[in-house]
């Protein structure tokens, strides 16, 4: 089966195509046939773009929904109603669903209603936080009627590497228990206990927990009103602020971009920026090897996470007393993709296991067709 696999952003389409099937997933032989960027919007012409690009015939099409709210577990077949379902998140994700809803119906239209479509949710995979983990200390009254709740998100990135992790020890997914770090210019951590996830960092919105290239993170929730009235701006504007112009830019000045602020090195903004980002992430496992009662192995992933062994490096220092300690050679070898990190004697190991979303959503979409079910 030939998936269209679609990535829908406010001014971007990315796009892969990936034949699979069941034999294929069971096998690790799903090919790639395409892949690209379109630019604008996910309508019409940038299907035709796509097409022109492609050799084979399209059977389904799967698309990346940020953003499923309490209504989806796992990934969906579209329908009239998954769609309705979709749109009524855009009020939790107004910077990301609608993008997602125009690429939907723009491959609806395209592609003509028989071809079946699939959303894959970046929150599907933490349906299982707990409770205490989930609810956020406000009047209960708030989650009751505006579910205002922690949904997570880098699901399907916290659940590939998960699943490559166990693939490459040979565990089981009850004996799965990791600590998985998705460092890009998204940042987010995820608690994986006995395969599922207990807690993670993003929380209704993405702009919750690590530091990262745009967002804050964690902040005081009085700073929201005390820059609103400081700058005379409204709360959306801070919103914004807070999205777009903080994390390493907003505290280096230089940019969002951790290539270039390791290239600084004599600047002092940048070098903080980059030590802030450390030390958030570095706090983030500190919390959950507690949440946990420990765990076996910390998981790195996403750009940053891939592909900078010194951040990896600076991350784990300091946590000798959890047993981890960092193998330099094996951590700076480029040449080796899915890998250990961490020298044979630690205690809490340490893994670079690159992401592959694309590839989950492709199976995923497999899998909803022929209502198979869907493993964590």
């Amino acid at each position: 089966m030939n998936v269209l696999v679609l990535n829908a952003g406010s001014s971007s389409l990315k796009f892969q195509v990936i034949a699979t099937d069941l034999d294929c997933i069971k096998q690790d032989r799903d090919e790639r046939l395409s892949n690209g960027t379109i630019e604008g919007n996910g309508g019409e012409t940038a299907f035709d773009h796509i097409l022109k690009s492609v050799s084979v015939e399209i059977h389904a099409i799967g698309h990346r929904v940020v953003h499923g709210g309490e209504s989806f577990q796992q990934s969906a077949l579209i329908d009239d109603a998954v769609l309705k379902a979709i749109e009524q998140c855009v009020e939790l994700a107004p910077l990301h669903n609608p993008a997602s809803v125009e690429g939907i119906r723009a491959a609806r239209k395209f592609f003509g209603p028989a071809l079946p479509q699939v959303a894959v949710f970046d929150t599907a995979f933490h349906h299982t936080l707990p409770e205490h983990a989930y609810l956020y200390a406000l009047p209960y009254g708030f989650y009751e009627k505006q579910r205002v709740r922690r949904y997570g998100f880098h699901g399907t990135s916290h659940r590939y590497v998960a699943h490559r992790y166990r693939a490459l020890r040979k565990l089981t997914r009850e004996q799965t228990n990791i600590i998985s770090l998705h460092l890009g210019n998204g940042c987010s951590a995820a608690a994986i206990q006995r395969g599922a996830s207990i807690d993670t960092s993003m929380g209704m919105t993405p702009l919750e927990g690590l530091v990262m290239g745009t967002r804050s993170g964690d902040l005081d929730p009085a700073i929201v009103g005390l820059i609103a009235s400081k700058q005379n701006i409204s709360t959306d504007a801070v919103e914004k602020l807070l999205n777009t112009e903080s994390g390493m830019l907003g505290v280096s000045g230089v940019s969002s971009d951790m290539r270039q602020l390791l290239e600084h090195r004599d600047n002092l903004r940048a070098r903080l920026a980059v030590e802030m980002f450390c030390y958030r992430a570095r706090k983030y496992i500190g919390s959950y090897l507690a949440a946990m009662g420990g765990a076996d192995a910390v998981i790195f992933t996403g750009g940053i996470g891939e592909n900078s062994p010194e951040i990896r490096a600076r991350i784990c220092e300091g946590l000798a007393w959890a047993g981890l300690t960092i193998h330099r050679e094996r951590n700076f070898d480029p040449d080796n993709k899915e890998r250990q990190i961490s020298t044979d004697e630690s205690k809490l190991a340490a893994y670079c296991i690159p992401t592959d979303e694309e590839l989950l959503i492709a199976r995923d979409t497999v899998r909803c067709i022929l209502g198979e079910p869907h493993p964590s």
